[in-house]
């Protein structure tokens, strides 16, 4: 990574003074507006400070978000679109909600258009409806799960969607995804670029499993965990009340286990935590089959936690199907594994009972919590704040508890993966008492 990577796109310089200035809250201004050489370090250690310092490079960092004094576009002729897409994740209503309000009621801008059912909605065919969305209209859709607006998976032909986007005079389009939804942003952007037409792509980053690359926090990620706390709860009461019972519960994280890894953290009685980034055997001295019966010989009972793409190594031998978005669909290793464990205990004669509890989709749907909910709204003022300063193919990220912007092509080139030599691992480790590895040599 190098300083030139991390430069926003932009579509001209900002003529139009902003709405912000024009409101009493800024006649003594308590806030600074902020001026795009403003910029976040990405290492604010020491050490890269004084090699970049030997060097003379200009170190990694993120363009600063926030409101400009100057912004593109001209309000009372600005029409915007928002659009969520993929599964669903608490505090996507937020996100909806949070830029109506910021739209209309802070930049006077009264023309936007929800988008149903994802990027479905851009493509003439499926005939989705479009909502003209107002600030009373989504008054109360924050309290609710799900997502107003509908969502779906797939590619579609991204020239259709630009067709449509220029058919609708759309100005600015609010992209709320994943990773997928945010490639999907990008190639928008590209075509955009192609035409040479004036239009905004914005991307505001939505993973319940926190991994999309170089955003410290995705929202929907801390109610998802909060949850998992409560049920991971519950299942250590299911599994204490047996003798040598066993509470086994799968939760999200395809590609990474931060759900998993924090879930067990805030309960603190888990006694093994499997993610996709470790690899582990079932079979032999260090195996986890021979881990988990030593753990009910000393204590009559354990809580297993499973990321759903852990384990996949078991199925390399099937058939790797994809979905309509193109990823792999996994295995369900939670199912493998309670079958594994009954067959093995059962074949040694040893005493359990089992429970295994599966609240995937109960997680995704739920409401954000308080700080989800709070973090939701930062997002999508930020978001406002750098499209209609005339930023586009930019995604929000958040970096050292600051809020930026940073180009979706670098956000989207790999995933973000727990660090299994780094301190959240091991947190994990001494949280669990469970081995630091579970192959065989």
């Amino acid at each position: 990574m190098k300083y030139e990577d991390f430069l926003v796109s932009s579509l001209g310089k900002g003529g139009v003074v902003s709405p912000l200035k024009h409101t009493r809250r800024v006649d003594n201004p308590v806030y600074k507006f902020v001026d795009d050489h403003e910029r976040i370090l990405y290492d604010v250690s020491l050490d890269n400070f004084k090699k970049c310092k030997e060097s003379g490079e200009l170190p990694v960092s993120f363009e600063k978000a926030g409101p400009r004094e100057t912004i593109y576009f001209e309000p009372a002729k600005t029409k915007v679109g928002i659009v969520t897409c993929g599964g669903l994740c608490p505090g996507l209503n937020n996100v909806i909600r949070s830029l109506v309000n910021e739209l209309y009621y802070r930049y006077g801008i009264s023309r936007i258009l929800g988008i149903k059912y994802g990027y479905e909605g851009l493509i003439p065919s499926y005939n989705h409806p479009v909502i003209e969305l107002t600030a009373r209209m989504v008054d109360y859709i924050h309290l609710t799960g799900g997502t107003f607006l509908g969502s779906s998976r797939g590619d579609h032909d991204v020239s259709k969607m630009v067709d449509t986007l220029e058919i609708m005079n759309i100005n600015v389009l609010f992209c709320i995804g994943g990773d997928g939804t945010l490639r999907g942003a990008h190639a928008i952007h590209k075509e955009i670029e192609k035409r040479k037409l004036k239009i905004c792509i914005a991307g505001i980053p939505k993973t319940i499993d926190n991994d999309i690359d170089l955003i410290q926090k995705s929202f929907g990620f801390e109610t998802a965990f909060s949850i998992a706390n409560d049920i991971i709860k519950n299942a250590h009461n299911e599994a204490s009340g047996a003798f040598n019972g066993i509470a086994l519960v799968k939760l999200m994280g395809r590609d990474s286990g931060f759900i998993a890894a924090n879930a067990a953290l805030a309960i603190q009685e888990v006694n093994f935590v499997l993610i996709p980034e470790i690899t582990f055997d079932l079979y032999g001295q260090r195996g986890f089959l021979k881990a988990l019966r030593k753990r009910l010989e000393e204590r009559h009972h354990a809580v297993i936690v499973v990321a759903e793409g852990a384990g996949q190594e078991f199925f390399e031998c099937e058939d790797n199907n994809k979905d309509i978005s193109g990823n792999i669909k996994y295995k369900d290793i939670g199912v493998y594994l309670k079958d594994k464990i009954s067959e093995e205990f059962k074949s040694k004669d040893f005493p359990n009972s089992i429970k295994y509890i599966d609240p995937r989709y109960i997680i995704r749907s739920a409401p954000a919590n308080a700080n989800d909910s709070k973090f939701c709204n930062l997002l999508a003022q930020n978001a406002v704040h750098a499209a209609l300063s005339g930023k586009t193919d930019f995604v929000i990220g958040f970096w050292n508890y600051q809020f930026t912007l940073m180009p979706i092509e670098m956000v989207v080139a790999k995933r973000k993966k727990i660090d299994v030599e780094g301190e959240l691992w091991w947190n994990v480790l001494e949280a669990t008492g469970q081995p630091i590895s579970m192959k065989n040599p």
